[in-house]
């Protein structure tokens, strides 16, 4: 038997086949790998569909975490031998079906007069940007979403925020108030002078117009910064 036939999940020990052990004792029992090589199948000549997915996960922008496969690119997964552009496309498939669904379950207690509940609902959107990127959550009288909307997209650690183009669009969408949000690339959201500066302007602007800055929330990886919680609002 070839090298390149032992690769797939048919060339592992039955106790090392991802298939086998979940029918045995269902898929909370699969590694992160194993889980994984259900969805490649197959490896390469050097490795086994295991090992291949222990690979993917070991990428820079993973952060070792299943779900930092999310963040992956085409040309990332392609780059590694065994992975081609269907399976990389599966992969991606996979994350994006992940946050949508991580997404859907905050939806069910998203209040946003509870920075926790908004931090929840925009992580998995926001956490693996490499650049800071601002979303602007417009709101009813009722404190529900008229609409949410990319504002800018900036450095890696810097985003231009414009008091103008945020109440531009929320005096458009005829918004009562508003929610502000912006990442870190680098997972800390400790927010920077410039952070506190840029709440204040905004606030104030806000009293002017009548549109109240409800909150300025800063996504980390899995931890976020509130304005309000913090005191400055």
């Amino acid at each position: 038997m070839k090298k390149e036939e032992n690769a797939g999940i048919k060339g592992l020990l039955p106790s090392e086949r991802p298939y086998e052990k979940c029918v045995q004792y269902g898929p909370g029992s699969l590694t992160d790998a194993e889980l994984l090589a259900v969805i490649i199948r197959t490896g390469s000549r050097e490795d086994s569909c295991v090992e291949l997915a222990r690979k993917i996960l070991t990428l820079p922008r993973t952060g070792g975490k299943l779900v930092g496969i999310s963040a992956l690119t085409v040309a990332e997964l392609t780059a590694l031998r065994g992975i081609g552009q269907v399976k990389a496309v599966q992969i991606m498939c996979v994350g994006e079906l992940s946050r949508r669904m991580s997404k859907m379950h905050a939806k069910e207690t998203l209040r946003f007069t509870d920075p926790s509940s908004v931090a929840d609902y925009y992580m998995e959107d926001m956490r693996h940007e490499p650049r800071e990127c601002c979303i602007l959550a417009m709101l009813d009288t009722k404190n529900r979403l008229i609409k949410d909307q990319k504002i800018t997209e900036g450095t890696v650690n810097a985003s231009l925020i414009s008091a103008r183009d945020i109440y531009s669009e929320a005096l458009r969408e005829g918004a009562v108030s508003i929610v502000l949000l912006h990442n870190h690339p680098s997972g800390d959201p400790t927010p920077s002078k410039e952070d506190l500066l840029v709440t204040e302007t905004l606030m104030q602007a806000g009293k002017l117009l009548g549109i109240g800055l409800l909150d300025h929330i800063i996504i980390g990886d899995r931890c976020y910064f509130s304005m309000r919680e913090d005191g400055h609002l």
